[in-house]
């Protein structure tokens, strides 16, 4: 989890690619445009976030995921 909470670009490529394959698959919605209208802030939403919060040790990047219990602390 680790690995990919600290690449969001990935993750959200990622999950737009399998929303929109449910969507096609699983609901049979044959507009593309609306697959990629639903499927993309459903991906921004689930996607990590990346927070800059700065420490007496200096700048660290703090890393949030609705899948994660803890946060990752990355330093800067």
């Amino acid at each position: 989890m680790d690995f990919l909470a600290k690449r969001p670009s990935l993750v959200i490529f990622l999950f737009v690619l399998i929303f929109i394959a449910i969507l096609d698959f699983g609901f049979k919605i044959d507009n593309s445009i609306m697959r990629i209208v639903i499927a993309a802030p459903l991906a921004g939403f689930l996607s990590p976030r990346k927070r800059k919060i700065s420490t007496q040790t200096g700048d660290k990047t703090q890393i949030t995921w609705i899948f994660l219990k803890k946060p990752i602390i990355i330093d800067a």
